[in-house]
């Protein structure tokens, strides 16, 4: 995908671990509450909601947070030098005297984007307010502006198979008497304005919101699994109806319109829309006028500005011809609130790319919607790509790819008989192909008549999921470009680490695609019983990073959770994760040592290394992958 996946334009200015395994989709109860889980969420910063703001009521202060202070390091971005423009830190009844954290029920219009380009963020908290199932997973009820009054609110995020429960305090970034960045089209009402700063606070800063895959929120927002989809791979009446399940299956939709370049990433085009920019997709709807039937998609700017002008907006001479009861019915609004009607046809025409985030695997199947869906189960599993030991790079770099961590996948049952699904495979040929060799040598019209004249058999269903962490520290985005690739082992290999001469004589059965450098990348697959290897890479080797990998199957097969240590002549590759409760302590430490400039030299690591970190559950090489990741060294 081109850069224009990557969005995040500003608004113009107004004039006004270890591996885990659960069941999904028919989950079975139990006593105990997992940390990470939903009901027991792990507390970011180790911040208890309930008892800080007890200890605030108890002591009749306002909370504070010390770990997300009002100052310019949360904001990450540089002052303006403007006397008139700084920056001051308000809590909301500062702000307006009638302020409340909801008003009313909260809906789409309870967003707008302020001077932040995180239209992808807010684009995807606009989808999560028309399923207020979902919705309730982020942002916890029970929470006012009004008494009992602490100044304290949490928040809840999916992160990398867990939930993390987030606290922040309500002074929020002002500048000329209005809110910095999120506000709300009534501007008295906070609770979006309080979840972006609860992100911001999760990534590091507001800066390092400024930007992204609009993908990203919808996962971290629900925990579901997030995808691309060409508008211009169906008709416009199929995608309609795509669209339309996805939406009642409890889908996030979003779509947006690509920039040939970065200078066209926020031009407004003669229609009213905005290039590269993230819009949600918030109802679908079907009136009659006259004998003809017009299919319709609602959308919404986060601006909360600047809308769509063509046919059926809210400006459309199409309305005046239809039946009061059809406007009834839709609930027709003709208001400037970046909320517009257009139909399929024109949106076809227009838009280029539509992300869907679905809870369950079973809500990324078209087709008819009182389809039962069946049960998965996700096996999870962490771990490190370590420069000179686990960071073996793409295939086409022989002698290392297969360093690279390996996760074995073992399928037992067929719980699916069908054909390949040409439809959800796409022509991923790349540089890579050309170190095959055998079937490398067919043409792509070859290739696929060999998929049409496969017969049908029985096979499993897997969707397999690769997510890189940490891509968004220090006030900037850094993702590192990544792929996966699923190997079948034969009998005689089974149960030991796969070597370079497997790999440079086999070629992988299923891959997610091209190498891109995005936060994750993903394929549902269907593959023969067997057992399988699964390998997640960087395009290039020695690039240090931490990944999360996350497999769906049908519940009938079973997911090994074995992974292989494989080993070369230094150390183990495979590197046993971080804690988040040693991370921190590794941080801290490293902090106190490292000095004003936040570096340390080859003796000073070591020293570290040695003066009592390496206890037992935390491996030497798990130390350094995440110390690489967040510092840097001075030469010796």
């Amino acid at each position: 995908m081109s850069p224009l996946t990557f969005v995040g334009a500003p608004p113009q200015q107004n004039s006004v671990a270890p591996s885990v395994s659960a069941s999904f989709g028919s989950m079975t109860s139990s006593n105990e509450t997992p940390v990470g889980s939903l009901e027991n969420p792990i507390k970011f910063r180790d911040q208890d909601y309930e008892t800080l703001r007890e200890q605030s009521l108890k002591s009749k202060k306002l909370f504070s947070d010390p770990t997300f202070p009002a100052e310019k390091k949360s904001i990450g971005m540089p002052e303006d030098p403007s006397p008139g423009k700084a920056i001051t830190w308000k809590r909301p009844k500062e702000i307006s005297p009638d302020a409340v954290f909801v008003e009313g029920t909260t809906g789409t219009t309870d967003i707008c984007q302020g001077q932040l380009g995180d239209c992808w963020l807010l684009a995807a908290l606009s989808a999560l307010t028309i399923h207020p199932s979902l919705f309730v997973k982020v942002v916890p009820s029970n929470q006012s502006l009004g008494d009992p009054y602490a100044g304290i609110f949490h928040f809840r995020f999916w992160q990398y198979g867990e939930w993390v429960e987030v606290v922040v305090d309500d002074r929020l970034p002002v500048r000329e008497g209005r809110l910095l960045f999120s506000y709300s089209n009534t501007r008295n009402e906070f609770w979006s304005a309080l979840v972006e700063k609860a992100y911001a606070k999760l990534v590091g800063s507001y800066a390092s919101l400024k930007g992204g895959n609009i993908s990203e929120g919808m996962e971290d927002f629900t925990g579901g699994i997030a995808r691309s989809v060409l508008v211009s791979s169906r008709t416009p009446q199929v995608l309609w109806r795509s669209l339309t399940a996805a939406l009642s299956r409890g889908s996030l939709l979003s779509s947006f319109i690509q920039a040939c370049n970065s200078r066209e990433v926020g031009k407004i085009t003669a229609d009213g829309l905005v290039k590269g920019h993230a819009y949600a997709i918030t109802e679908t709807h079907k009136v009659k006028k006259g004998s003809e039937e017009i299919l319709l998609l609602r959308l919404r700017n986060p601006w909360g500005f600047i809308e769509y002008s063509g046919p059926w907006s809210d400006k459309g001479n199409e309305w005046n011809g239809l039946d009061a009861s059809e406007k009834q019915k839709i609930e027709l609004k003709i208001k400037e609130d970046g909320e517009f009607w257009i139909s399929a046809d024109d949106f076809s025409r227009i838009f280029n790319v539509v992300e869907v985030c679905s809870v369950s695997p079973d809500s990324l199947e078209e087709g008819d919607t009182s389809v039962s869906p069946g049960a998965w189960v996700i096996s999870e599993h962490k771990g490190s790509w370590v420069p000179g030991f686990s960071a073996g790079g793409s295939r086409r770099y022989n002698k290392s790819f297969w360093k690279n961590p390996q996760f074995q996948l073992v399928l037992r049952e067929q719980d699916q008989e069908d054909e390949v699904d040409s439809g959800e495979e796409e022509d991923d040929n790349d540089e890579e192909d050309k170190m095959d060799e055998g079937s490398e040598t067919m043409s792509t019209e070859e290739k696929k008549k060999v998929v049409k004249q496969k017969k049908k058999t029985k096979q499993c269903t897997v969707l397999v999921e690769l997510l890189q962490k940490n891509g968004r520290q220090n006030d900037q985005i850094n993702f590192l470009y990544i792929a996966f690739h699923i190997y079948k082992v034969p009998l005689e290999m089974q149960g030991s680490c796969l070597e370079s001469s497997f790999f440079m004589s086999n070629r992988p059965v299923g891959r997610s695609g091209k190498y891109k450098a995005q936060r994750g990348v993903w394929r549902k697959l269907r593959l023969d019983p067997g057992k399988y290897i699964i390998i997640g890479s960087t395009y290039r080797p020695d690039k240090a990073g931490e990944f999360f990998v996350r497999i769906f199957s049908k519940i009938k097969n079973t997911l090994g959770t074995n992974d292989f240590s494989c080993t070369s002549s230094y150390l183990p590759v495979m590197a046993s994760p971080v804690s988040p409760e040693d991370q921190m302590r590794i941080e801290s430490t490293f902090n106190k040592k490292s000095g004003p400039d936040d570096r340390l030299n080859a003796k000073e690591i070591m020293k570290l290394f040695n003066s009592g970190w390496g206890s037992d559950y935390i491996t030497c090489s798990s130390q350094y992958s995440y110390i690489c990741n967040m510092k840097t060294f001075r030469d010796v």
